[in-house]
């Protein structure tokens, strides 16, 4: 059994031995200071979706410079080389013959749509308004994940201040419990005012524990946003400052910044453009209904000898060389080629096309009244964040000023622990939810910054 000096010998050494370690660990930590717009910079240079995000955009950029391309001219050149066994036809006279023979030909080809519809022409306008949504795609990414970063770097913010009141709660819950053992072993308090204190020091130490955790955790969080691993170097963040809070106490009109964000915002951008690429799809397919028109030219060649006798099918005494010379031709060719039925796969095309841009054209409008209902609420929630935390300030400071009083009056023997420790428990409550609503506040104004384009700094 132990004695109630040994427990409080215990839990003093439990206390000093936790802040000791909160305070090393911090002191660890304290190796990197990262503001919030280095943990966003982090998170931009390392993030793998952003990266995926990047090479999605460079296949685009490579579909647009080869529609590009579709416009040049084709140009190939061939090689043929038959061997001949039997009775085979005589290239030179078309007369059968039984001899071994070999024949070569070479030619060179070139072709040119002169007119399709202007298929090629809005097939590369419909890839460069997809390189551009590539890349507002590439902004939505970044832009999500900022968002992402800044909520995890407040949730850090807000778990350090909560870490430090916990302790500073420990700090008083042992301290009570020693001033109630000093006054059990004098005789001027009872077992249920010792097992009190014992219970709200157990307490605030569990508290100090969850902290940490959640603190741990939201670090944690923090690195795998900016894709740090776990041997990287420990790191601590910069708080904001009574400024930062003043200047977050701001109202705001919905529609202006809504307006404003409209200009910019990478949803709303990725949307337009996603219809003008729908848009020009119709046109597209409706290309395919048309004539086309092509133009080409060819020249080419051809020898052949008997094989053994190295001598020329047609005339005996005519060199292999003089044979491409005597052989060589030209051609000029110009097609035309019209579609008159082809399964109503080009109606159906077209048609399916036509589908698609009203579908973008709804969805572009659905990502505008979502953004007006997101920064609708966004303001609305600033508003009340505001609130929230000037009713929360003086709570705390009420708490705070009627618990010295209480405090003083317990160390004087005119209030009971109950009343005492009732006291404390309201002013550590009123502290708690003080901190909460300061970094809510501050976060919802980070909230209307986003939506305004402004960089996020404190």
């Amino acid at each position: 059994m132990f004695t109630n000096n040994s427990l409080l010998s215990k839990l003093t050494f439990a206390v000093t031995f936790s802040l000791v370690t909160i305070g090393l660990s911090s002191n660890l930590k304290a190796q990197e200071v990262l503001t919030i717009q280095d943990a966003i910079d982090r998170m931009l240079n390392n993030n793998l979706n952003i990266k995926q995000s990047s090479l999605n955009v460079a296949t685009s950029a490579v579909n647009l410079e080869q529609s590009r391309a579709a416009l040049y001219p084709t140009l190939s050149a061939g090689i043929d080389n038959n061997f001949n066994f039997g009775r085979s036809l005589n290239p030179a006279t078309n007369e059968l013959i039984s001899q071994k023979f070999y024949q070569g030909t070479g030619s060179l080809s070139t072709s040119v749509d002169l007119f399709g519809g202007f298929a090629k022409l809005n097939q590369i306008r419909q890839n460069k308004i997809l390189l551009a949504a590539g890349n507002s795609t590439l902004d939505k990414t970044k832009n999500d994940l900022i968002l992402q970063v800044v909520t995890a770097y407040f949730q850090v913010v807000f778990n350090t201040d909560l870490l430090k009141a916990s302790k500073e709660q420990l700090l008083v819950a042992a301290e009570t419990q020693r001033r109630e053992q000093a006054l059990l072993e004098a005789g001027n308090k009872t077992l249920a005012d010792i097992s009190q204190a014992k219970a709200q020091a157990a307490t605030a130490e569990l508290n100090v524990t969850t902290a940490q955790n959640q603190l741990t955790i939201s670090y944690l969080t923090l690195s795998q946003l900016m894709e740090m691993g776990p041997d990287s170097e420990s790191y601590t963040v910069v708080k904001p400052t009574i400024k930062d809070i003043a200047q977050a106490q701001k109202s705001y009109d919905v529609n202006d910044v809504y307006n404003t964000s409209l200009s910019f915002f990478p949803d709303v951008k990725l949307a337009q453009l996603n219809r003008e690429a729908a848009e020009k799809a119709v046109d597209v397919a409706k290309g395919a209904a048309y004539p086309k028109l092509s133009l080409g030219g060819s020249i080419g060649s051809q020898y052949s000898f008997i094989l053994g006798q190295r001598s020329p099918l047609s005339t005996p005494d005519a060199a292999l060389s003089d044979q491409i010379s005597n052989n060589f031709s030209q051609g000029v060719q110009l097609s035309l080629r019209i579609p008159i039925f082809n399964g109503l796969t080009i109606k159906s095309n077209v048609k399916k096309a036509k589908i698609s841009y009203e579908g973008s054209k709804i969805s572009e409008q659905l990502t505008k009244n979502n953004l007006n209902k997101v920064i609708a609420q966004a303001v609305a929630d600033l508003r009340a964040a505001d609130g929230k935390y000037k009713s929360n300030e003086k709570t705390f400071n009420a708490q705070k000023d009627a618990f010295n009083v209480i405090e003083q009056r317990y160390a004087v023997g005119l209030v009971n622990s109950l009343d005492y420790n009732t006291s404390r428990t309201n002013r550590n409550k009123a502290e708690v939810d003080y901190i909460q609503s300061k970094y809510d506040l501050l976060f919802k104004s980070k909230v209307i910054d986003y939506y305004l384009g402004k960089q996020i700094t404190f």
